[in-house]
């Protein structure tokens, strides 16, 4: 069952939930369809059709973003962090060209989008505003003109690291190798203010949240990223950093992913992982042959299942240490082999609205939730950059020069 149909516990009113959504449609900050159509289709558009029900095979597609209130997409344009050098980037470059296609492809449904000017336009159009967001710092293969090149190219977000460190930023998943931020990496928090890229602080450690705090000028979002004091797991945010967010203006957008949302599929997820590896497989792979090999493990090993409630309980604690003005939704569709009862696929996202109304968010708290503060940290990053590359040009910075 997709999440459109899939019941809500207790009775919760879906009506109202998708008539929220149809005002105030959820802004995503991370969806990974790009790198599936890469895995499973070699960027084949016509093999992988999104504007058809691809249930089963993808977690996104163009129907299914219409049944749940998507009205706003970051797609992610991701490369696996065992890349490196050019690889990364002209794989980034493949990544971006994917999107742009998917765009040409069905202008109807979805809007080019490079500012918070262009969301709004989308949706008074009632298109999805598509935006890019790349996914570890090794996509820019330690170059700042790399960077303002995929600025150029419509990216507007970069995640610092993605599972691995880089040579300047810490990963949460890595051994600690910085510190933090190095002086290089700080550079490229400040080169990305001046563009008005935001810096994403998903998937980095926290000492590189704290560094990069501290260092920017603009707000800052964690694009697919929950609360570590409701699930410790180092992929989420700790306390001390949500209540730095309204200082600085951020914006912490909960993620789906079970392993990160509940303790218990964290250790399960290890071992399907662990399994995965033993026949030859990339722990992220989501292709069919690789989810064949998930569906036998699960057979044997039961599943712990997370559900509505329990992405609903990291956006209560969230909202508690940062402040309803930032917090928003990240559900990482289509970059995890596993999603919650009720938010199997992005048609599932009036199931959480319908599951936060019921435990008492307002309207007010559930439009700046889904959309409102999205498109605010969006403009007030560029309205950081407007003022910043007044005062400062492109930065020729290297990393054998800053950090030696």
């Amino acid at each position: 069952m997709t999440g459109a149909g899939a019941p809500v516990p207790g009775g919760r009113d879906l009506d109202a939930a998708r008539g929220l959504l149809a005002e105030f449609p959820v802004a995503d900050g991370h969806n990974d369809l790009p790198w599936a159509l890469r895995e499973q289709a070699g960027y084949d558009l016509d093999r992988l059709d999104v504007a058809a029900d691809q249930t089963g095979r993808l977690h996104t597609d163009l129907p299914r973003l219409r049944a749940g209130g998507v009205g706003a997409q970051f797609w992610s344009v991701y490369v696996r962090s065992d890349m490196a050098g050019d690889d990364a980037v002209s794989a980034t470059l493949e990544q971006i060209d994917c999107v742009d296609r998917l765009l040409a492809r069905h202008p109807g449904e979805l809007a080019p989008a490079l500012t918070a000017d262009d969301m709004e336009a989308a949706r008074a159009q009632g298109r999805i505003a598509s935006l890019k967001g790349a996914e570890g710092g090794h996509s820019i293969n330690a170059s700042l003109a790399t960077l303002r090149a995929l600025y150029a190219l419509g990216v507007r977000y970069m995640t610092l690291t993605h599972n691995d460190n880089v040579a300047w930023a810490d990963s949460a998943t890595d051994v600690p190798r910085v510190g933090g931020l190095s002086a290089f990496g700080r550079e490229v928090v400040r080169e990305m203010n001046r563009l008005g890229m935001l810096v994403d602080l998903s998937h980095v450690a926290a000492t590189t949240m704290r560094d990069a705090l501290d260092t920017s000028e603009a707000p800052v979002v964690f694009s697919h990223s929950s609360s570590r004091a409701v699930c410790d797991h180092p992929r989420n945010v700790p306390d001390d950093v949500l209540e730095r967010l309204p200082a600085n203006g951020g914006v912490a957008m909960a993620t789906f992913v079970p392993k990160f949302i509940l303790p218990a599929a964290a250790e399960w997820t290890a071992r399907a992982d662990e399994n995965l590896r033993a026949h030859g497989f990339h722990p992220l792979d989501t292709t069919p042959e690789a989810m064949r090999l998930h569906a036998a493990f699960e057979e044997a090993n039961p599943r712990p299942v997370a559900t509505v409630a329990t992405v609903a309980d990291h956006l209560d604690h969230m909202r508690e240490a940062a402040g309803v003005d930032h917090v928003g939704i990240g559900g990482d569709f289509d970059g995890t082999a596993f999603t919650p009862e009720g938010l199997e696929d992005v048609a599932g996202y009036p199931n959480l609205i319908a599951e936060l109304l019921a435990r008492g968010w307002s309207r007010t708290d559930l439009s700046k939730l889904t959309w409102r503060n999205a498109v605010r940290v969006l403009r007030d990053a560029e309205a950081v950059a407007r003022d910043a590359s007044g005062r400062r040009g492109p930065s020729t910075a290297t990393l054998a020069a800053l950090d030696g």
